[in-house]
Order: C-alpha cells, then structure tokens, then sequence
C-alpha cells in the first residue's frame, strides 16, 4: 500500500482543478432572459425543415495490394502436370 503514496499529490491536484474548473464555468455560461428564449424557440420552429436527403458516396474500386494471389486448385483431378499423384503439402 505504501508504494501507491505517490499517486495521492497527482489525484489531490486533479480533483481541486476539477472542481475550481466546474465552479468557475457555472458562472461563466450566463443565463438567457426568458422572453428572448421563446422569441428564438419560434423563430426556429417556424424555420421549413430541410429535406432529409442521403447521398451515397461513390464506390471506390479496390486498390491493388501488390500481393499475387495463385488461382483456386479446386479443379483439378489431384494430378499434377506430369501425372503423379500430389503430395499434400505440409508446414514446416
């Protein structure tokens, strides 16, 4: 437990600027005088929507990677070209 003695400073600093940080912007907002809120509700409100429009991005083709790719030997008999039979391959 004494090893983590050292974290108490950094977590005091941390919670007294977070609270000095909340104090100070809770009077910094300022409030709007009623009336003047609602004159801006309804000014909003009276505002035509715009059209809700989703616009697709165009596909983008698939860049090379630069990386061969051998075609699929699903069509072959399990012959190799000269007639023996394939060995299956193993990892090393």
């Amino acid at each position: 437990m004494e090893i983590l003695y050292w974290l108490v400073p950094p977590l005091v600093v941390t919670v007294v600027a977070m609270l000095w940080v909340g104090w100070l912007g809770r009077e910094g907002r300022g409030e709007v005088d009623r009336d003047v809120a609602v004159r801006r509700l309804a000014q909003a409100m009276q505002k035509d929507p715009l059209p809700h429009t989703t616009r697709r991005p165009t596909q983008i083709p698939d860049r090379s990677t630069g990386i061969a790719v051998r075609p699929s030997r699903a069509h072959q008999t399990g012959k190799t070209q000269a007639g023996k039979p394939q060995q299956p391959r193993r990892s090393a």
